[in-house]
């Protein structure tokens, strides 16, 4: 299969890794191609714990992908999460040498390269920088600069940063399963490609990806992402709680919140009992659906109040006028959007992918679990096609073997990227 615009999106998350092979199809949506999942066994609250499980996971759930797609798969764009994320805002400056010629692409670049000197704490390191908008001449919320004139080049940055250590170790986990990674992307950008429409990200919203190991949110008003940040608590920590509260295995409690499990107590009635299988010949152990999701409940009400505690962090919080969305494997949990609707007074709904999918995609597709893999899949597209213009502009020629050769950096006008410092500490030291 020809391999030019096809994307590879590589979800390492806690409970699952999922890879994502699609296209941009007709009419701008997304055509899946193939995906492969497996369980993720090496992997803790977003952040890599054992290298040689977490490769073994890739490679299956790549092997998967390969093998449903029909596709090669050699270059994948990884989404990176983990508590140890963080984001602030920062303006940056450039004075132009002269005044007399159009603000060009090279102009913002090298602004948007400086960005990426900031002093950081030791262990931290840039890992993106959005630019939010515009300032030229003392002139604000100027959001496309290029073609203007002016004196002084001014912007506001959305930067996120990331531990240096947790991010090499994902870097390593995919280069030792054979890949090359083409970008490393925020989770909570790439489920808002996935889930938002641009009415939503122009009015306000708050993203919420409730995950396995952690929930990742992203606040978008008025077009531009305004804060970013992971909270170290998702959906396995209900399954422990069901677990401990219920005196019951691992695997039965995961299958209990699943199938049963419900974020409003109220809903369910005190007669409803479900019946586990007891050990090895014991008898069967009876569980009261109001007693599950009294469990659920107060784990779900706590992680509710963080949500709400960075909402109320961003200054945003009186202009979200879309209010919030819910996606993740962490939202298909019964009466979630009612509690948070609840808890916050703000409109809540579930984001499903499949807005984006072409007609033909596989309905499981579809579910919220998948929002981070297309959401990657979706962000990757649009910087290999805005750098695929790039370079065409630059060489007055598109042909697919400078496609191809280019496809290992998406992003090489990013001197200073975080990606490319891990590419080189890799190259300095193989091992």
């Amino acid at each position: 299969m020809e391999s030019t615009n096809i994307i590879v999106g590589l979800d390492i998350g806690t409970t699952k890794i999922a890879a994502i092979v699609g296209r941009r199809a007709d009419h701008g949506k997304i055509e899946i191609l193939g995906y492969g999942k497996t369980e993720s066994i090496g992997v803790k609250r977003g952040v890599v714990s054992n290298i040689e499980n977490t490769v073994q996971s890739i490679r299956k759930a790549v092997d998967e992908a390969e093998q449903k797609s029909n596709a090669e798969i050699k270059y994948v764009n990884v989404g990176i999460a983990g508590q140890h994320i963080k984001s602030l805002q920062h303006r940056g400056s450039l004075i132009r040498q002269n005044n007399e010629d159009e603000i060009s692409q090279k102009d913002i670049d090298s602004l948007l390269n400086s960005m990426y000197n900031l002093n950081m704490s030791p262990g931290d390191e840039i890992i993106d920088v959005i630019p939010q908008e515009y300032i030229i001449d003392n002139e604000q919320g100027i959001r496309y600069p290029i073609g203007m004139l002016g004196n002084s080049l001014e912007a506001n940055f959305h930067i996120i940063i990331g531990q240096t250590t947790a991010a090499k170790n994902i870097y390593k986990c995919v280069k030792k399963a054979g890949l090359e990674v083409v970008d490393l992307i925020l989770e909570p950008i790439a489920s808002s490609n996935a889930v938002l429409s641009e009415e939503e990200k122009e009015a306000g919203v708050v993203l919420v990806d409730i995950g396995g190991g952690t929930t990742d949110l992203a606040i978008f008003q008025d077009g531009i992402i305004r804060h970013t940040a992971v909270i170290p608590l998702g959906g396995d920590i209900l399954t422990e709680d069901v677990k401990e509260g219920c005196s019951i295995i691992r695997k039965h409690a995961e299958e209990l919140k699943v199938k049963f499990g419900s974020a409003l107590a109220n809903e369910n009635k005190d007669e409803e009992i479900v019946a586990i299988p007891g050990l090895r010949g014991r008898p069967p152990k009876e569980i009261s659906l109001k007693n599950l999701a009294n469990i659920i409940q107060a784990r779900m009400e706590e992680i509710i109040e963080h949500i709400y505690y960075e909402i109320k962090n961003s200054g945003f919080e009186k202009k979200l006028i879309a209010g919030i969305v819910l996606t993740g494997g962490g939202a298909l949990l019964r009466h979630i959007a009612q509690l948070t609707e609840f808890m916050t007074g703000m409109d809540t709904r579930i984001g499903y992918p499949n807005e984006h999918l072409d007609k033909n995609t596989p309905d499981e597709m579809g579910s919220p679990m998948y929002a981070t893999g297309i959401g990657l899949v979706i962000e990757g597209l649009d910087r290999f096609e805005k750098n695929q213009i790039r370079e065409e502009k630059k060489s007055g020629s598109g042909n697919d073997e400078k496609l191809k050769k280019k496809k290992t950096t998406e992003k090489p006008k990013k001197e200073g990227s975080f990606l490319k410092k891990i590419q080189e500490f890799f190259e300095d030291d193989p091992e």
